[in-house]
């Protein structure tokens, strides 16, 4: 990457003719740090500017693969990663609503009550009418599902370590640090939205 008057020039690799075929390079998606337009072989951008767009991959790049190698835990156990998600969640709120839920995780009544059954039928969880208002649903974690719980914990502590090899212990409470609070700036980003103000336009 040629570096001139302070802009870093980011090279198209292996640019096809238009009409013809992309062949598999076998580079991941990081390897390229922006979309780039088809009208120019060499996109100008800045070092800046890179950076920040390779810090979005990456995090992209680190949450996705998490969530694969959690997956193989979770296998292990008999539950998807969206059923143990639920079972986290009920540790936390048990015998919360049902449509409490559905709002906590974010996701449809209809995919919520999809997992809820296969979760009831595994012996997971177990659904109650609510003692004042027989018409809601309460949701209750069986033995099955703490003892799940348990094994989880006692899984993790070696999960984290895999995870955060070679990181030390400092290095871990300023990414904490950092990641809190991009984190929060991206809550905030959502907060000030129209779609969250009524059509009102951002602060």
């Amino acid at each position: 990457m040629a570096v001139k008057s302070g802009v870093a020039s980011v090279a198209v690799k292996n640019k096809p003719a238009r009409g013809k075929a992309v062949e598999p390079s076998g580079e991941s998606d990081a390897d390229t740090p922006m979309a780039l337009g088809d009208e120019e072989d060499i996109f100008p951008v800045s070092r800046a500017t890179h950076v920040d767009t390779r810090l979005g991959f990456i995090m992209h790049d680190i949450s996705r693969l998490r969530r694969s190698a959690f997956d193989q835990i979770m296998k292990k156990m008999g539950v998807t990663r969206a059923q143990w998600w639920v079972i986290v969640h009920l540790s936390r709120h048990d015998g919360m609503m049902q449509v409490q839920l559905a709002d906590m995780l974010d996701i449809g009544k209809a995919s919520l009550g999809n997992l809820v059954e296969r979760l009831e039928a595994g012996g997971w969880i177990d659904r109650r009418s609510d003692p004042v208002d027989g018409r809601v649903k309460r949701v209750y974690l069986k033995r099955k599902a703490r003892q799940l719980i348990e094994e989880i914990h006692s899984l993790e502590f070696t999960f984290n370590e895999q995870k955060l090899d070679g990181v030390t212990r400092g290095e871990r409470d300023e990414l904490l640090r950092v990641l809190t609070n991009i984190k929060a700036n991206l809550l905030n980003m959502i907060s000030n939205s129209p779609t969250q103000t009524n059509g009102a336009a951002p602060k």
